[in-house]
């Protein structure tokens, strides 16, 4: 009889936990430029009373834009475009055909309506998708204000001829006003297991949303010196919850077209 394998499963998983803390570290400490000027400019939005507009086209990018939207501890302006055609809810293989698809992200924002004194956060794990390439050049040519969060290496170091690219080839950090870095390595998932070819735990989702609250923070911190102090989201499910939102939901009903 062959001899039996055994795998260290806790090793697996302490290591999983050391490349999530070591990716949200470098996060924290590399990208602190891009993120305190996007925070800036969301700062400047919410003074104004304009949303923040926030879109993760592709599979599981779409939880990106859930991450801080109607979220306990988020801005109440953030408006998530929460477009069917790439949840994964509606089939993973048709979101994925979707977002490969060239001119569907262009009619996504077109039907936003977004203009010039929009905001957009475009957050995509690999930044290179067809429908997230023409959200991006649709809302530049509307002169929306745009905010990127994706993997730089891992969008150059995607073939210029894979099945996913925008025929243009472009990268979305090349087209964004503002570039943050989430780190994600090529091909996501960062867990060897011993006796398998394929690696295993992605670690997209968590660069995201870790990227996400410190723009949040940032974003709060600098309002707050301005002595502004923006409504944010509590629990529903927290003593008070209802009557703390309720004071500000007026504001943004009909506003917010997924609230």
């Amino acid at each position: 009889m062959p001899e039996k394998t055994v795998i260290d499963a806790d090793a697996l998983c302490e290591g999983y936990f050391a490349s999530t803390q070591a990716l949200m570290r470098r996060v924290l400490e590399e990208e602190k430029a891009p993120l305190d000027q996007a925070a800036a400019k969301l700062a400047d939005q919410i003074a104004a009373d304009r949303l923040v507009h926030i879109y993760g086209p592709g599979g599981h990018s779409n939880l990106a834009s859930q991450e801080v939207f109607f979220r306990a501890g988020g801005l109440m302006h953030i408006s998530a475009i929460l477009d069917e055609g790439t949840l994964l809810s509606n089939g993973a293989l048709r979101s994925m055909a979707i977002e490969r698809t060239p001119g569907y992200g262009k009619v996504v924002i077109a039907n936003q309506r977004l203009g010039e004194t929009g905001l957009l956060i475009l957050v995509n794990a690999y930044g290179i998708n067809a429908a997230l390439i023409d959200a991006a050049l649709e809302a530049r040519r509307r002169g929306v204000f745009l905010i990127g969060i994706n993997s730089r290496q891992h969008a150059a170091n995607t073939a210029p001829d894979h099945p996913a690219r925008h025929p243009t080839r472009q990268n979305l950090h090349d087209i964004v006003d503002i570039a943050v870095d989430t780190k994600v390595p090529i091909g996501d998932a960062v867990v060897t297991v011993p006796g398998m070819s394929e690696n295993i735990a992605a670690i997209s989702t968590f660069a995201n949303a870790f990227t996400l609250n410190c723009l949040v923070i940032r974003t709060v911190a600098k309002l707050v010196e301005r002595g502004i102090e923006p409504p944010v989201w509590r629990s529903g499910n927290a003593p008070g919850g209802d009557e703390a939102n309720s004071r500000f939901i007026a504001n943004f009903e009909g506003r917010v077209r997924a609230l």
